[in-house]
């Protein structure tokens, strides 16, 4: 347990939580109430800590199926087909592709589009600048670096999930990763056909295996020597925050993986008084009924939610 005025050192393992709550409720507030609610909550604190899920990039019109998809992965559709796997980067990233050349032919192309190409940073600016003045760090299940985009210094940033800028040994044979924008750059530049040549598939330098991107799939995800350093200051940033003034803003933060922030910040702030819960998403932000007042939940566009709070933090500021 977290108790206040504690000095012990925080570590992720123990932040990490399974246990969900039993009472959730959609919050019968206004809209309008809501925002109003969330800004002064956030006004009102010292430390915000981010807790950023698949939703705030989608929000910010990062794009993973439907048409974006049909346009941009056409050539892999047209030799995979349209399937349940050929849907959207997600799915498509399950396919079981018959060789390395295929393998990383199709995902250097979706590296690049869902991560370094990608820049969708506009709405991550807005909540960044709305936030100064707060001691700040993001927790973050999204492996496309957009807060760092948008000026979140990296020592404030712990992507826990990976980075589709990174590749590792598919088996993990050590803990080292590699950063694999160049190469994709290449790929690209040499795919026919859905392939790359094979002088180009990545071999693991310790064990000459294949390589993987450095994503969450499976056990044998790498934690690398910057994972750590970053695990690290996230447990200092928790060691501090839980004995101050403390909003958790979550960010479109859904089931797939609860127990990394949605589960946890519901504990905290079970644990902490001086600890707030502002829940955004556009279809997911039950909150549960116990923490009262110390939990805002706003289901709505997230685009518009975060504009709105930003825009309510703004005129509290200026005096409006």
């Amino acid at each position: 347990m977290f108790n206040r005025n504690t000095k012990k050192k925080m570590r992720f393992s123990d932040f990490l939580s399974g246990e969900y709550a039993t009472d959730y409720i959609n919050q019968p507030t206004p809209y309008a109430g809501q925002i109003d609610r969330a800004a002064k909550l956030i006004r009102e604190a010292d430390y915000v800590l981010l807790g950023a899920g698949a939703g705030m990039s989608t929000a910010a019109g990062a794009e993973y199926g439907g048409k974006f998809f049909e346009e941009n992965f056409a050539e892999f559709q047209a030799i995979y087909g349209k399937g349940p796997y050929m849907q959207d980067m997600y799915s498509a990233g399950f396919y079981p592709f018959p060789d390395q050349e295929s393998k990383w032919g199709y995902w250097s192309h979706q590296a690049l589009l869902a991560g370094a190409d990608l820049d969708v940073t506009p709405l991550h600016k807005t909540l960044l600048e709305a936030l100064k003045g707060k001691k700040l760090f993001l927790l973050s299940t999204n492996a496309d670096h957009q807060f760092e985009k948008a000026g979140l210094p990296v020592e404030q940033i712990f992507q826990t999930q990976g980075s589709y800028n990174l590749i590792q040994c598919k088996r993990g044979c050590h803990d080292k990763t590699y950063d694999a924008v160049a190469l994709f750059r290449q790929m690209e530049r040499e795919r026919q056909n859905g392939k790359i040549p094979g002088e180009l598939v990545p071999k693991c330098p310790v064990c000459g295996g294949d390589m993987e991107m450095n994503l969450r799939v499976d056990n044998y995800f790498v934690e690398d020597e910057n994972w750590h350093a970053a695990e690290e200051r996230f447990g200092r940033f928790l060691s501090e925050c839980v004995n101050g003034r403390t909003v958790l803003l979550e960010l479109g933060v859904g089931f797939n993986t609860p127990t990394i922030i949605r589960f946890p910040f519901e504990k905290l702030t079970r644990q902490h008084e001086n600890i707030s819960l502002v829940r955004l998403s556009r279809s997911k932000a039950m909150v549960p009924s116990s923490l009262g007042e110390r939990a805002v939940g706003i289901n709505a566009d997230m685009a518009q939610s975060i504009t709105d709070l930003a825009a309510k933090l703004r005129d509290a500021e200026t005096g409006l």
